[in-house]
């Protein structure tokens, strides 16, 4: 079983539960940095990443064969080989020790571990020194320390003021790229007393009860022109073909980060100072385990399974608390089939997609909206009485 670590863009990593009345303190974001070496420099780096992972291979064998999975045991049976066969520094042989334990620890036993050969490695500040100030880090490689300069853009250059803790270096389509964990303050959250509602969709990607829809269909569309030229070029199987699909790998997945990107930011900033001028926070629906919950027709299964709302929510989350507003996650079972008016859940009234009548009263609204705003209510409702 093969293992291996992939970044795309800024990740976030909230250190407690997304809910209102929790207490939040910091957060960790990963800054994204690019490394410039020289050729002399690419050579060395290449050359660790390869040595380390060959070492993790080694170390898993032993792992799995004498059936030592802790960190701690398998220091002994490693470690000196991993310095003297493999030449590592003392440090990086803890570090890739560290790699292999960490796999075998969230991963099954019945199996030993590979590890790819350009896996991303951890490096803490005992191997790799930051300066932030000129832009260039001190990194340990097979030939001993080497300087190296790095480039970020302005926003990830404040957050690395904040860096703290072990720093990832990847390998990422023929690029060296550093991945720093920064912990970043939470202000305390604002006191409300209601919540914008967000529903979430494949034809409208978010819908607030405010009204404000931001479209699916530019991404939809992407979808199945990319879908449809893979189709045509794994079919055609020549060595150009195949050439094309790796220069357009993760291509998809970048532009549909890019648009949740700019959706959280609508609804976070823009969308928490609406919330924080009239007292509310932000209610999202809890959509975890949806597609072992929910069957679609066959002809929608790679748009359903391409949904990326999870993605969504994690930027929405980061970006709320930053603001200071509370953040909340409902039931989304018949929030698109209830009437607001008088309460009647049916699921015929659901006219189509975008069109919501009651059979009951007679009420009407725009479906995705009236999700919203019931979403909004199901979370006042659960608003709790004291903080946790």
């Amino acid at each position: 079983m093969r293992r291996q670590c992939r970044y795309v863009g800024i990740a976030t990593i909230v250190n407690a539960v997304a809910g209102y009345g929790y207490t939040f303190s910091t957060m960790k974001l990963t800054a994204k940095v690019k490394l410039l070496p020289t050729e002399q420099q690419r050579t060395l780096l290449y050359a660790t990443l390869t040595t380390v992972n060959c070492g993790c291979d080694w170390a898993s064998a032993i792992a799995f064969e004498y059936g030592v999975f802790k960190q701690f045991d398998l220091h002994h049976l490693a470690y000196t080989t991993l310095k003297e066969d493999f030449h590592l520094s003392a440090q990086l042989a803890v570090r890739t020790i560290a790699k292999v334990a960490y796999a075998y620890k969230v991963g099954k036993k019945d199996t030993a571990y590979t590890f790819h050969p350009h896996g991303a490695i951890a490096y803490d500040d005992r191997i790799l020194t930051w300066n932030t100030r000129y832009k260039e880090v001190s990194i340990w490689c097979m030939g001993g320390r080497q300087k190296i300069d790095f480039v970020c853009d302005d926003r990830t250059y404040q957050l690395l003021q904040s860096r703290s803790g072990e720093s990832d270096l990847a390998f990422v389509d023929g690029n060296f790229y550093l991945f720093a964990a920064c912990d970043i303050d939470i202000p305390a959250p604002i006191d409300v007393s209601d919540f914008l509602g967000v529903d979430l969709g494949i034809v409208n990607i978010a819908t607030d009860s405010d009204g404000n829809q931001y479209s699916g269909k530019q991404v939809n569309a992407l979808r199945y022109r990319h879908r449809r030229l893979r189709q045509k070029l794994q079919a055609k199987g020549t060595r150009s073909a195949r050439r094309k699909l790796r220069q357009r790998r993760r291509k998809e997945s970048r532009f549909a980060k890019d648009v949740n990107h700019c959706i959280s930011k609508q609804l976070c900033p823009e969308g928490a100072l609406r919330a924080k001028d009239t007292h509310r926070g932000i209610a999202l629906e809890e959509l975890g385990g949806i597609r072992d919950r929910q069957t679609v027709r066959k002809a929608q299964r790679s748009t359903f399974t391409g949904w990326s709302f999870n993605d969504l929510r994690q930027k929405v989350t980061y970006k709320t608390l930053l603001a200071g507003i509370p953040i909340t996650f409902v039931d989304p079972r018949n929030t698109s089939r209830t009437c607001p008016s008088c309460g009647c859940i049916d699921k015929r009234n659901r006219k189509t997609q975008s069109q919501f009548k009651c059979v009951e009263c007679g009420y009407c609204a725009n479906a995705d909206i009236n999700a919203a705003r019931n979403i909004s209510c199901r979370a006042v409702v659960n608003l709790p009485n004291a903080p946790l």
